[in-house]
């Protein structure tokens, strides 16, 4: 286990931000894990619990402990169809994803190339192009802070909504995830009718999809419209697409005819908000070393040296200008500290 202070934390935020923490811990085993929970306990201060930081934005040093999981390993149960795949809260998720579709495992494809560790899946309920994690996730394996008590944790039990969870409410910094594990198929069934899917596949000439030509095309769509964080420090989605009420939806389609969205229930419609901020002119704009990117307005970028504050100020004005275009108001799927 690696216990160290004034430890910097560029290396853990897909944005770049140079910040530290008074105390980082690094667990790689559910033993350490429990260890991890004991010394943060023991410290009594404030704690952070980070994967990849690629759903993070610091603003300031942090002033107590970092805890991060390092557990690694992939096993599998096999049962019929059925797959359940149990992967370590520290493996990386994309890694994780072309391990099960190299091994004929299905249902992962849709959340190719989401940045991040296996550990954020569960807490985030990560999604794209109509999958999210709960749509797999079988139960989850988490240590509970107050007393290192080894715990599981059915998907019902998490309470999975979009983009959320117990983990991001009432259980926040009560657990560590130390494992995952997903129910997949040995059947693959396509998700094609989510954004541009099913059209890049036509144009590629491919009528029916292997998983692996799936997951290529997600991956090649995600390439174009997304930066690089080794590149251009962003976090990927930095808003969540907003859910509106049927009556204003329809009030906005009659102005809007054009709006893209997507049916979420009869009283409900989905709309993203990379076209409401590109409507509001934002797409391609700066604001001092925060910007947001010329390909996805979704995604704001640090520019070069841009501080977290910076990029709170360009993510404040472009809800402002959305709200009072739109009546919208969009709210930021990352976790700013």
């Amino acid at each position: 286990m690696k216990v160290l202070s004034d430890y910097s934390l560029k290396a853990h935020n897909t944005f770049g931000i140079e910040a530290s923490c008074r105390c980082f811990v690094e667990f790689s085993t559910l033993s350490e894990a429990q260890e991890a929970a004991r010394l943060a306990r023991d410290d009594g201060g404030r704690l952070l619990i980070v994967g990849g930081g690629s759903n993070l934005l610091l603003t300031r040093d942090f002033e107590g402990v970092v805890l991060h999981s390092a557990i690694m390993g992939v096993s599998a149960q096999l049962n019929g169809d059925e797959v359940l795949v149990t992967a370590g809260s520290g493996t990386d998720w994309d890694w994780l994803v072309g391990y099960c579709v190299s091994h004929g495992w299905y249902g992962m494809e849709n959340l190719s190339l989401i940045p991040g560790e296996v550990g954020a899946s569960a807490v985030q309920n990560i999604g794209a192009y109509g999958a999210e994690a709960k749509d797999i996730i079988y139960k989850v394996q988490a240590v509970r802070m107050i007393d290192g008590e080894v715990v599981w944790f059915s998907c019902e039990d998490c309470r999975y909504d979009y983009r959320d969870s117990r983990f991001k409410h009432e259980w926040k910094n009560q657990y560590l995830v130390t494992n995952v594990v997903y129910r997949l198929s040995k059947r693959f069934e396509p998700r094609l009718d989510y954004g541009n899917l099913r059209s890049e596949l036509q144009r590629k000439g491919i009528g029916k999809p292997s998983a692996e030509q799936l997951r290529q095309v997600v991956i090649d769509v995600r390439r174009s419209k997304l930066p690089d964080p080794k590149e251009m420090g962003n976090a990927g989605s930095f808003f969540m697409n907003p859910v509106v009420g049927r009556r204003q939806f329809e009030q906005l389609l009659a102005q809007y005819p054009q709006m893209p969205h997507y049916f979420v229930d009869d009283a409900h419609e989905k709309v993203p908000a990379g076209w409401l901020i590109d409507q509001c002119g934002w797409k391609g704009r700066s604001l001092g070393r925060a910007g947001v990117h010329d390909r996805q307005a979704l995604v704001l970028v640090n520019r070069g040296g841009a501080t977290g504050q910076e990029i709170v100020s360009l993510c404040e004005q472009v809800r402002q200008d959305v709200l009072q275009k739109f009546g919208i108001e969009i709210n930021p799927e990352v976790n700013i500290i």
